[in-house]
């Protein structure tokens, strides 16, 4: 076949350049050289997920992997363009079919005539024949169609991976928002056993005439309060649970997981990572592979302005009587070239291409846009790490000094020197910053999983990499039970 091809018109692909800084402007421990983007999102990624060490965690990601149903649509869609690549492909063979026919006619005897003289008469005709065609690609039309159709099936391949990526980091983000929210219950089952001691025990005291109705009424107010909390939170895990079954394919009714409290740090992963980790991500690879794809088309459009020549042949048999038509007199045969060269058409050839160019134009800015959406998720994560790490060592030592006020109260309180609403307001405020660093928490183990997905997944040495944001284990933020009131 390659005896009989040409040139393939239009322009051949290369990669347009999209800018990319130096180097991170977030703080990171060392500087990260950046170089020309080049997708790399066929290298395996690996079970990102397990470097959290959560066994729950593991199992609602294979769940994920094996029964959601979006990735099932996206691989359908892959299998759908692999069977249109194979369809382009097709046009560099030629198209042989095997046609038979049979027809018998007789005229009518009734027939109008211009001599007045009426002949009755009936014929047979039987074919069967082979009929060959192939259009010989001198302008490279066939090469650009399977050449955009080639750059679509990684189109494909690329989009099925951001749905497998975004659908693990799903996963583990809403596992995260849930095990945080099972922290906040336990802070607030703790406060609400408090309380109700407390409510007791000034019950008590206003009956032996050393408290006041008031008192009384504050702390049935805020155990009212930490119970409409309580039920607030659980309505929340109750939504995050059934978010989670649905993405592993099970009906919410179906799955369950125990209350298990967030505990421990995010595993440190390499944020001094080499450029090659950015350039994994399948969404580049995706707009990358839809600008080939657009530049082929740019070459199709552009031969149709020039001849199709296409060789066509049929050999086979015909006769008047099917009891004959495969004898050897019977046998037919034809056998010649085609071309055609289009002259007019109303512009349309011209509007075509200028179609396929702009939509081109369109792809490259699609792709640049991409590039620098991507630096700018890494370096909001960076950000975003590096503050929830600043914030906690404030709020750990919110936790520490709020637990100390609310201790000196109580026994203050107890010994008469202040009343109720002073130990009121300092378990409002222990809670407040118990709950804020369970919620820091929580965030700093999304935000890490969003900073691994920005960077396009996992990375085969994640665990034994330098620690990045080094997130030391010294004043974490311990949220310790308040004590009980005596």
């Amino acid at each position: 076949m390659g005896l009989l091809t040409g040139c393939a018109v239009g322009p051949d692909y290369r990669k347009p350049d999209a800018e990319t800084p130096a180097a991170y402007s977030e703080p990171s421990p060392e500087s990260v050289k950046w170089k020309e983007a080049a997708p790399q999102d066929a290298i395996p990624k690996g079970k990102w997920w397990e470097i959290y060490g959560d066994g729950d965690l593991n199992n609602m990601e294979e769940a994920a992997s094996a029964n959601n149903q979006d990735l099932k649509v996206q691989l359908a869609r892959l299998d759908q363009a692999r069977a249109l690549a194979r369809v382009a492909r097709s046009q560099f063979f030629p198209e042989v079919n095997l046609n038979g026919s049979g027809s018998e006619f007789r005229q009518s005897p009734n027939r109008p005539v211009s001599n007045g003289t009426r002949q009755t008469w009936s014929s047979s005709d039987v074919q069967a024949h082979v009929d060959l065609g192939y259009e010989v690609d001198i302008f490279g039309r066939v090469r650009r169609s399977v050449e955009a159709a080639k750059a679509t099936v990684q189109v494909s391949m690329a989009e099925y991976e951001t749905v497998r990526l975004t659908l693990h980091a799903d996963v583990a983000q809403n596992y995260f928002s849930l095990r945080a929210a099972d922290s906040a219950l336990d802070i607030l089952r703790r406060t609400i056993e408090i309380r109700s001691k407390a409510l007791d025990l000034i019950r008590i005291r206003y009956k032996g005439g050393i408290s006041t109705d008031l008192a009384v009424a504050q702390a049935e107010t805020q155990l009212a309060q930490a119970q409409a909390d309580l039920a607030d939170v659980q309505k929340r895990r109750a939504e995050l649970e059934h978010a989670l079954a649905v993405l592993q394919g099970l009906p919410p009714e179906k799955f369950q997981l125990d209350e298990k409290p967030l505990a421990g740090l995010p595993p440190a992963i390499p944020v001094g990572l080499p450029s090659d980790l950015l350039e994994r991500r399948p969404d580049i690879a995706q707009v990358e592979r839809l600008m080939a794809a657009a530049n082929a088309r740019i070459g199709v459009a552009h031969a149709a302005f020039y001849p199709i020549l296409r060789l066509s042949g049929s050999a086979g048999f015909e006769s008047v009587d099917l009891g004959s038509v495969f004898d050897w007199p019977s046998r037919m045969w034809s056998v010649g070239p085609s071309l055609s060269l289009p002259l007019f058409n109303g512009g349309r050839n011209e509007a075509n291409l200028s179609q396929a160019e702009a939509a081109y134009m369109g792809t490259v800015a699609n792709y640049r846009g991409t590039v620098l959406n991507a630096l700018r998720e890494v370096e909001d994560c960076l950000s975003g790490l590096h503050h929830l790490y600043k914030q906690s060592e404030a709020e750990a030592r919110a936790v520490e000094s709020s637990q100390r006020a609310y201790d000196i109260s109580n026994v203050r309180y107890r010994d008469g020197l202040v009343t109720y609403l002073d130990v009121v307001d300092t378990q409002r405020t222990s809670l407040e910053t118990q709950r804020a660093a369970a919620l820091n928490l929580g965030q700093r183990y999304i935000l890490h999983v969003q900073l691994i997905k920005a960077l396009g997944g996992g990375h085969d040495n994640v665990a034994n990499e330098p620690l990045s944001l080094a997130p030391s284990t010294e004043n974490q933020p311990a949220a310790p039970t308040p004590e009980s009131t005596r």
